[in-house]
């Protein structure tokens, strides 16, 4: 995979990360053999994204450089990532362009429901930007984006991906209204990296949300993940997995860090296929329906697979 330095061309007049800047640069170790991947050239690949450019839209696949991005579009798999390309957090550990979004385009949740429609998604996974400047943090432009694809693809599974929607009071139950079949939010890493890695959020907020959206409605199935490799310590990733099973949370994911640029947050290990594999069995016996936990897990990679199998699970456990 090809890693693109923060800086400024002669077609961006500022940088995709004008808060980093003046950071002095951090160097991760060499990538092992288990982390590397193949350089997208799939005729599924270009046919996505042809329609991703044909609707206008962003996908977090390509704005946070996913790894995955070759397997996933070769499928015709995009995560689309709505309300634009700019971020209003700058979180230590994200390739997401930061600054002062525009404003929200009203035609965007009927050509997300088009390019849907489209590439025939059977599952699709909607996340977005953080929205600070919004006064309900973008909550009613997901709900437009989710009722668009339900007229468009009525038998389409839904997932999102959301901010936290910190300091919005009333924003999540606009969302929640709209009955997404799976409700994501990722908590990101341990409580004790927040300060460096995630300092724009609060972790009992956004696991407060998840919360929350099983006591509104409990059929909505949630879902969170966490990074790894960002300096947390074994017994702190375990203490989120009960802190998750507390919020009633059913899906877990749990992903190798990889550092965009040497400008954002170092990767302070690798950590191995074996200790990933530990985690996934720790996690079952605390009680998730489901678990992915490998080095390039990430929350939207095999979602609708995914999404079948939690609920396989939630069948078995009504009988």
């Amino acid at each position: 995979m090809v890693v693109v330095l923060d800086t400024v061309s002669t077609t961006q007049l500022r940088p995709r990360h004008p808060e980093k800047v003046n950071r002095p640069d951090s160097f991760s170790p060499p990538k092992p053999d288990w982390i590397r991947v193949r350089a997208p050239t799939s005729r599924g690949y270009g046919d996505t994204r042809k329609i991703v450019k044909e609707n206008g839209l962003v996908t977090v696949c390509e704005e946070a450089g996913c790894p995955n991005i070759g397997e996933c579009w070769q499928k015709k798999h995009a995560t689309f990532m709505i309300m634009g390309d700019t971020c209003t957090r700058a979180c230590a550990f994200c390739n997401v362009k930061t600054g002062m979004p525009g404003a929200l385009d009203a035609l965007e949740p009927e050509h997300v429901a088009e390019a849907v429609r489209k590439l025939g998604l059977h599952h699709v996974v909607i996340t977005s930007v953080d929205r600070d400047d919004l006064a309900d943090g973008g909550a009613e432009h997901f709900a437009q984006t989710i009722r668009a694809i339900r007229a468009a693809c009525p038998t389409t599974t839904i997932e999102i991906l959301t901010p936290d929607f910190l300091r919005k009071p009333g924003a999540l139950e606009i969302v929640v209204a709209a009955k997404p079949d799976v409700f994501n939010h990722n908590l990101e890493t341990v409580p004790s990296r927040y300060l460096t890695v995630r300092p724009g959020a609060r972790y009992f907020h956004s696991l407060r949300l998840l919360q929350r959206v099983k006591e509104i409605d409990p059929t909505i199935f949630t879902k969170s993940g966490i990074m790894v490799g960002l300096g947390e310590e074994r017994h702190e990733v375990l203490q989120v997995m009960d802190d998750m099973r507390s919020a009633d949370i059913d899906f877990l994911t749990i992903g190798q860090y990889l550092q965009p640029t040497r400008k954002h947050h170092v990767v302070s290990r690798y950590v191995t296929p074996d200790e990933f594999s530990g985690y996934e069995k720790v996690a079952y016996t605390k009680g998730f329906l489901m678990v992915s936990a490998s080095p390039l897990t990430r929350s939207s990679h095999h979602a609708g697979e995914d999404f079948a199998k939690l609920q396989a699970a939630r069948a078995a456990l009504a009988r």
